[in-house]
């Protein structure tokens, strides 16, 4: 039954990635359309953006009063809704006003699949479940240019992923009892029975209080600065390529597509490695991979060796994200890992949305060089607090 239903939290992650690149793609059509200005698109990332950061900081609450079934049921409603409105949407300001339930849903789904995860199922399955995002979210771009490729509007675009949302909200809310019986399975019912009484007990902490615990800012500071690498090579790598090496529009964005790829790829094997490997040994062995790629793309080789080093990056980057979400429960303590987690999706959001726009700033009124190097740093960054997490780890083993 536990396997039976993983099938299920998976197909939910593919359709939390489905919608993410709906909007780029589809983006030079309904500009047109509404008659705004190219960068309205910012806008409204900004707003689902916003809503996925909030509903992540409140997650730990909601979760722990509703249950991750019925706030995952829901928050896919409130998302299905959205994007159905989306096909429907008669001018730009309606856009705005969904973009709130979009991004509210999204925050919710993530970081409640993620603690459930993380909570009944063994490390390999977090791995997999991010690489089932990536094909979603690769999926979705893919649908959208073949609609627009044959001619059709883009709302039909959104009206196919709405369609598969309200699906998979019939297959949740079906399958609403399995919750607490996989909970059951695993054999760690009683435990999470009293994390939960400690979560209802936690709220007279206040919001903030997981900053307060000890090892959790240098988490949420790793995770701000991998998001900063995945999103700022996401945006600006293609730039990056034609303006400093040289390469064609065309081969440049084909490239960047294989950093999308090995994110992927590198997340379904890695599932396979964690059955050998320790998260916080994949963890460390990712962010090493990342610096040599970041080493390669630095350094005046021939053209190739840069497509060499945004797969490294790529596949450094695949272990990271998952297994530090599935080591939190371990590092933390099952009773704040619901609110811990949501701290740690938020921040991620932030980072991938605030930091690739200042990157560009700086990019724009200076080079695009400098982006191996704010990687360089980046990485940096990561390795430093990683090494303090594992630390404060062991001392607290041996303690």
């Amino acid at each position: 039954m536990a396997t039976l239903f993983l099938i299920v939290i998976y197909a939910a992650f593919i359709s939390l990635g489905l919608p993410d690149g709906l909007l780029g793609v589809g983006w030079p059509v309904m500009q047109v359309e509404f008659a705004v200005p190219f960068s309205s698109a910012g806008i409204v990332s900004m707003i689902a953006s916003g809503g996925t950061i909030v509903s992540s900081l409140m997650s730990g609450r909601v979760l722990g009063r509703f249950g991750t079934g019925r706030v995952t049921a829901v928050s896919v409603t409130m998302t299905a809704l959205a994007l159905l409105g989306f096909s429907l949407i008669p001018s730009f300001f309606w856009m705005l006003l969904l973009a709130i339930p979009l991004g509210l849903g999204a925050g919710s789904v993530d970081s409640g699949l993620n603690d459930y995860v993380a909570k009944h199922y063994a490390a390999r399955h977090m791995s997999w479940l991010h690489c089932f995002w990536g094909i979603g979210a690769m999926s979705g771009p893919v649908l959208m240019s073949q609609i627009l490729g044959r001619g059709d509007t883009w709302r039909n675009g959104y009206l196919i992923v709405a369609i598969v949302q309200f699906a998979l909200v019939a297959l949740l809310f079906l399958t609403l009892p399995l919750w607490d019986k996989v909970a059951k399975t695993t054999g760690r019912h009683e435990e999470e029975a009293e994390a939960s009484e400690e979560q209802s007990t936690s709220v007279q902490k206040g919001t903030f209080y997981p900053l307060q615990i000890k090892g959790v800012k240098a988490v949420l500071i790793i995770f701000l600065f991998y998001c900063g690498i995945e999103a700022t090579m996401g945006l600006w790598g293609s730039s990056f390529l034609v303006k400093v090496k040289g390469l064609d529009p065309a081969v440049a964005a084909g490239w960047i597509s294989t950093f999308y790829g090995s994110i992927t790829l590198g997340r379904f094997i890695s599932g396979f490695i964690t059955m050998r490997v320790s998260s916080k040994g994949l963890i460390r062995t990712g962010e090493v991979i990342i610096l040599i790629g970041v080493v390669l793309l630095l350094l005046p080789l021939p053209e190739i060796f840069s497509l060499v080093s945004i797969i490294l990056i790529g596949l450094g980057s695949a272990p990271i994200f998952p297994s530090m979400l599935h080591e939190t429960p371990a590092r933390f303590g099952r009773e704040d890992a619901a609110r811990i987690m949501g701290f740690q999706m938020a921040v991620a959001y932030t980072g991938s949305t605030l930091m690739p726009p200042i990157f560009g700033v700086i990019a724009s009124s200076t080079t695009f060089a400098l982006m191996p190097l704010f990687f360089l740093v980046y990485i940096g960054v990561m390795l430093v607090n990683t090494e303090r997490v594992n630390r404060f780890l062991q001392a607290k083993a041996s303690g």
